[in-house]
């Protein structure tokens, strides 16, 4: 036990600093495929070697055969992508072609993986000393005795991919929700089974959430089926490659695509939809969508995308389906560009099950304040929404991070859970049940702090003419000595011949 503790401690930040040695003169955004792609590597080799040496044991000849591994989920890697093989060229100039021509066989051997795999190693910026030391380091450490054969991976991915997305700042949004955003989304809309998608999947993290949250619960991954798409593709790899070594079979589309334009689940209906879209996304393409079939409540504005984006998940969902996003709170109460007419007829069309207001700082990419929404086509709450304040939970974890605990997601999840059963007791200042009727008397603002009040401070005890009476007599005290110290400044800049 202890031995497991250790690595899942220290495991992930150990791989971390090890590819930092890679960095040199690259930016974050240049070597995290570099990265990422190494771990890849590393990691399927020694699946690959795990299993090939019980087969060498069975005596039966097996070893080589690609039925073998696949029926089992692992990749077969052929002899050149070994790592040994690559263990070997790591103190040769050719380390970095090697390492490429690994990635193509394998892809060659595995169609899953075809054009996915970064192929860049061979580059002249990438310093190829550098490369030989990650390697050998790599090649004194066996992932699979790490911890969970899919999990090990999973997590120092994931670990990697927020510690580029500290690096990359702005950038990350691209790539990278924050894990206790989407753990919030997931814990609240409990996605056991059935069709998942997320119109912008970034790197998979809510996938990966999902599936983690029906392993954790006793179910079986293979009653979800993934459905996604991205525009970035980089971002694109980077999601199939999460996804691979989880044993998650999503389907991403081809090739990335702008969700807007070409919609790779065109027909798709879906039980859970979980998205984390760019915040106030401006020119989108507007002006060429005006009459698509998807704005059922009206035409978004061009300056700013988030109602698209919520109607395009609108229109993707199944008769009992439910979203879980994330959005900029201008989205609560915004009402230009025909944004308020919007969200009202999506409130009186009874869709919005659930409005979260977050804390601030706990995005890497941006200061804009953020919300959840959770919106439902079968609401089990008829004609009502839930409203929760948690702008004052979580854990500053840096100077500028903050970080929701397990138990600010557990009040969270827990108070929804309360709503969606009927037993919740609203709790002044952090939430609030509100018929559409108090809804509509607010002219459709769904901001949360309008329907939870101010929490309720704890009567110390004090008569209220005690209060009083101390009180006016400490402030009596603070006039006195102001007179003192107007005198005294009076005094001394009169002695240097300023009068006052």
């Amino acid at each position: 036990m202890a031995a497991k503790n250790t690595s899942t401690i220290g495991f992930e930040k150990q791989i971390w600093e090890a590819a930092c040695v890679l960095r040199g003169n690259l930016d974050a955004s240049e070597y995290k495929s570099v990265v990422l792609g190494l771990i890849f590597l590393k990691y399927i080799s020694d699946r690959f070697e795990a299993k090939y040496r019980e087969l060498v044991a069975e005596g039966q000849g097996f070893e080589e055969d690609k039925d073998e591994y696949t029926y089992e989920l692992i990749f077969f890697v052929p002899e050149n992508a070994r790592w040994s093989v690559i263990a070997a060229a790591a103190h040769t100039p050719e380390v970095g072609a090697v390492i490429d021509e690994a990635m193509r066989s394998i892809e060659r051997e595995n169609p899953r993986l075809k054009d996915i795999l970064p192929k860049n190693f061979a580059r002249p910026e990438l310093d190829k000393r550098r490369l030989g030391e990650v390697v050998d380091l790599f090649t004194n450490i066996r992932m699979v005795e790490h911890g969970n054969s899919k999990d090990i991976l999973g997590r120092t991915y994931e670990y990697c991919l927020s510690k580029f997305a500290e690096q990359e700042g702005k950038l990350a949004g691209e790539f990278y929700t924050p894990g206790c955003v989407v753990r919030t989304l997931v814990e609240v809309l409990q996605p056991f089974d059935g069709r998942v998608y997320d119109p912008c999947c970034g790197s998979g993290g809510m996938f990966v959430q999902s599936a983690e949250f029906v392993e954790n619960h006793g179910g079986n991954i293979k009653q979800i089926s993934v459905f996604g798409q991205d525009s970035n593709p980089t971002t694109w790899k980077l999601a199939q490659m999460n996804l691979a070594i989880r044993g998650i079979e999503p389907d991403l589309g081809s090739f990335h695509a702008d969700t807007f334009f070409h919609d790779c689940h065109p027909r798709l209906k879906a039980d859970f939809i979980m998205a984390n879209p760019p915040f106030n996304l401006s020119n989108w393409g507007q002006d060429k969508l005006l009459n698509d079939v998807r704005w059922q409540y009206g035409t978004p504005p061009a300056g700013n995308a988030n109602f698209a984006w919520l109607q395009h998940m609108i229109w993707h969902l199944a008769p009992g389906g439910r979203i879980g996003m994330v959005l900029a709170n201008g989205s609560l109460s915004s009402q230009s560009g025909g944004e308020g007419e919007i969200r009202r007829n999506i409130v009186n069309a009874d869709l919005v099950d659930c409005i979260v207001a977050m804390p601030p700082q706990l995005f890497y990419t941006t200061q804009i304040p953020a919300s959840l929404w959770f919106l439902a086509k079968n609401k089990r709450q008829k004609g009502k929404t839930l409203f929760i304040d948690a702008r004052r939970l979580g854990t500053m974890i840096t100077r500028k991070l903050r970080e929701l605990t397990d138990e600010d997601i557990g009040r969270i999840a827990g108070a929804y859970n309360a709503f969606v059963d009927g037993t919740l007791t609203d709790v002044r200042g952090f939430c609030a049940v509100a018929t559409t009727q108090k809804i509509a008397a607010q002219d459709y603002i769904l901001t949360p702090g309008r329907y939870v009040g101010i929490e309720e401070q704890e009567e110390d005890g004090e008569p209220f003419e005690e209060k009083m009476g101390r009180l006016t007599a400490e402030l009596g005290e603070l006039f006195r000595r102001s007179h003192e110290l107007e005198g005294e400044i009076r005094r001394q800049l009169g002695g240097m011949g300023y009068e006052v």
